[in-house]
């Protein structure tokens, strides 16, 4: 995996809720920050069985893995840690 920009720390918290986004094939679980108001994409989901939370409010220790490049495509997150 490549790195991001900033090679010191690129982790963080996030509090939100779980949801599935995009249509048919394009699909993504997606979290959105409560503080921040900002969407998630979430890469590595089957890792901890995040697709049983969905519509719930979940707290996540989670590495940027990709910015995000505009509407429709939010920053992509790996979860590191579910709380």
């Amino acid at each position: 995996m490549g790195s991001i920009g900033c090679a010191q720390n690129n982790t963080m918290e996030l509090e939100g809720r779980v949801a599935m986004k995009g249509s048919s094939v394009h699909t993504y679980l997606n979290i959105k920050d409560i503080k921040s108001n900002k969407s998630y994409r979430i890469q590595n989901q089957e890792q901890f069985d995040l697709m049983q939370k969905q519509n719930q409010t979940v707290k996540v220790k989670v590495k940027l893995v990709k910015k995000a490049i505009g509407p429709g495509f939010p920053a992509v997150v790996e979860v590191l840690e579910v709380r």
